[in-house]
């Protein structure tokens, strides 16, 4: 959890690296509320990272290696994280209907229920932001960290970039 305390003693000192600790510290407040309401409705052992891998997976399926490519990570790390997946009932390796020699991994009910229990839990959340600040605030907001984000800011790999 976020110390709110130390975050409010760096906001106040002015410091030019208090905007991306304060985005950060959003950004962590928004994604452990995710995690604690996706406990309790069923997956109790996600972690962030799993999200990125699930995105990349996508609803079509994909090669360990395409997996490996969306996250930006190497095929032995996306096979390390496809098979923590698989382990825990959030995908499973088929064969291509395109070409029999290869192996897709593709989401289970499981993983479904994970990426839609997800993007509620992530509605609920921006609506609890939207209470707290003012509807027209947090739009202000959304178009101007909009502005300021470079293009193709929304990338799978910001799991594998945060680590390596």
């Amino acid at each position: 959890m976020v110390d709110e305390k130390k975050v409010n003693q760096v906001v106040e000192s002015g410091n030019g690296f208090e905007l991306p600790l304060l985005l950060l510290a959003g950004f962590r407040s928004i994604i452990d509320a995710l995690h604690r309401d996706l406990a309790e409705h069923g997956h109790p052992e996600t972690r962030p990272a799993y999200g990125f891998a699930l995105q990349a997976v996508g609803r079509d399926g994909a090669a360990i290696s395409e997996v490996g490519r969306r996250l930006g990570v190497s095929k032995q790390a996306a096979g390390k994280t496809v098979e923590r997946l698989e382990a825990l009932g959030y995908v499973e390796r088929a064969p291509d209907p395109a070409d029999g020699r290869r192996t897709l991994i593709r989401l289970t009910p499981h993983g479904g229920d994970l990426l839609a229990r997800s993007a509620e839990g992530f509605d609920r959340l921006r609506a609890e932001w939207a209470r707290e600040l003012g509807e027209e605030r947090l739009a202000a907001l959304e178009r101007d960290l909009r502005t300021m984000a470079p293009a193709g800011a929304f990338r799978l790999d910001a799991a594998g970039w945060f680590t390596g």
